[in-house]
């Protein structure tokens, strides 16, 4: 799906678009792609470097603490996330709905999703990591991978790609309107 909806490079090393980072299936929002042999293997160099920021948002379940940080083990490896909420509403269903914003300082498989559900604030729409009884259905997982930042690997210019909260958000949180 990549290659019909990325226009193909131009440079000698033009190689199948390919991404250079994890989104979880259900995740919503920015994914980065290289075109070329030389941004591939640098926009991973930059990743694997922790040279490149990624902000996420979710709606999580539950009464939670303003901010925090989580360091606990995903996969038997170290991995640390921070987050801030930045509202919380009223809900019949889960007491609380929190929109919270997150920095994951490591890059494991489902890190997010799993550090949130370990302090019992699961995402909104988590079937794998959520509590029972409590998974809405139909709606999806409530995690957007929403900001990337980091310094162009060939030009040196400041990069912050942003990608806008899906409208299912603002549904919850009249203050995203």
């Amino acid at each position: 799906m990549l290659e019909q909806n990325i226009t193909k490079s131009n440079l000698p090393d033009a190689t199948k678009p390919r991404p250079v980072h994890r989104l979880d299936y259900p995740t919503t929002g920015l994914l980065l792609v290289g075109k070329t042999s030389a941004s591939i293997t640098a926009l991973n160099k930059l990743f694997q470097n922790k040279e490149i920021t990624k902000t996420y948002f979710a709606i999580t379940i539950g009464s939670m603490p303003k901010e925090g940080e989580i360091n606990t083990n995903v996969d038997n490896k170290k991995a640390a996330s921070i987050y801030t909420v930045l509202e919380s509403v009223p809900s019949k269903k889960y007491e609380y709905l929190n929109l919270v914003k997150l920095f994951p300082k490591t890059g494991r498989k489902h890190q997010l999703r799993n550090h949130l559900a370990s302090i019992g604030n699961p995402i909104l729409g988590d079937a794998e990591y959520g509590i029972e009884g409590k998974i809405v259905k139909g709606k999806g997982l409530y995690l957007h991978a929403y900001s990337l930042s980091f310094i162009h690997p060939f030009t040196n210019e400041k990069m912050n790609i942003i990608k806008d909260l899906p409208t299912k958000y603002s549904k919850i949180f009249s203050s995203l309107l």
